[in-house]
């Protein structure tokens, strides 16, 4: 099966997607605010949309599959602000739709354990903010929609290496404190397996199979990389800025059965340690430098 994707906020996980549906003979046409980007964006193979209404609209009227992915803003959902009409006109021809929130909806569960029929009682502003993102879309009549409640996004370019090499990371700890966690190609391994098996309606939680503690994750990508890891610091001694700080003030595990069971999802990274393992060698195949030898 092949069609015309459309992702709302062209960035770091629908680009994953296109590189896994491109070479399957796929259009993806993905937007971005900057023109300077568009380039860029081209030489992945994805048509660049500029994100204006006009173009926007033109690019929806070609689409089968919508992919979104841009943030809720004070205005709420941006692309519903900008083309909301044409996105409800368009929506009963689409064959698939996929939003993608955050486990930030489920709010503080002092570390337990939260799956998909877990009410959504978010605290934090922008859980908030997706909640009613989600509402919104699941609202539009004739939306084939699908909901995708990310945890922590790592992988190449994103994670702890880069911070552990400009000497920046802080191993913050608070006691109890534990997060869940996706590499991108596991995000882009679910989208692609609800493309091919629909079920509108749906709501998936993404994440590996082991939430842990955040200065955990921290001290294996110091080990990997051969460096000192950094000192621990106690949460109400750490330099954080208000966004870092909000996440700290949640604390939950995120079940993922029901991709498994539903999708048939077998994750390529597990756990922290065999992703941390995966990015490593991915910077390193793009020539990145990880081993500066030991720090201090």
């Amino acid at each position: 099966m092949t069609g015309t994707l459309l992702t709302l906020g062209h960035g770091y996980s629908s680009t994953a997607l296109a590189e896994l549906l491109i070479p399957q003979g796929w259009r993806v046409m993905g937007t971005t605010r900057s023109a300077d980007r568009a380039g860029a964006i081209a030489a992945t193979g994805v048509e660049p949309v500029l994100w204006q209404a006009e173009p926007l609209a033109l690019a929806l009227a070609q689409a089968d599959h919508l992919l979104i992915s841009a943030a809720p803003g004070p205005e709420g959902d941006p692309a519903l602000a900008l083309i909301g009409p044409q996105i409800a006109a368009h929506a009963p021809r689409l064959r698939w739709a996929g939003y993608l929130s955050t486990t930030a909806v489920y709010g503080d569960h002092a570390g337990g354990w939260v799956d998909e029929t877990t009410a959504l009682t978010p605290a934090a502003a922008r859980g908030k903010a997706r909640v009613a993102a989600e509402a919104a879309w699941a609202g539009i009549a004739g939306m084939p929609l699908h909901i995708f409640r990310l945890a922590g996004i790592y992988g190449p370019g994103r994670g702890p290496f880069a911070k552990l090499r400009a000497g920046k990371a802080q191993r913050v700890v608070k006691p109890g404190q534990v997060f869940s966690r996706i590499h991108v190609d596991d995000i882009a391994q679910v989208l692609a397996a609800s493309i091919a098996r629909p079920n509108p309606g749906a709501a998936y939680n993404l994440c590996d199979d082991d939430p842990a503690p955040p200065q955990d994750v921290l001290l294996y990508a110091a080990e990997l990389m051969g460096v000192d890891p950094p000192p621990e610091v106690p949460f109400d001694q750490a330099e954080l800025g208000p966004m870092a700080r909000s996440f700290y003030a949640e604390s939950k595990r995120v079940r993922n059965d029901l991709i498994k069971q539903e999708l048939g999802i077998a994750l390529r990274h597990p756990d922290y340690r065999s992703g941390l393992r995966a990015v490593m060698a991915a910077e390193a195949a793009e020539g990145v430098v990880q081993d500066h030898g030991q720090s201090g």
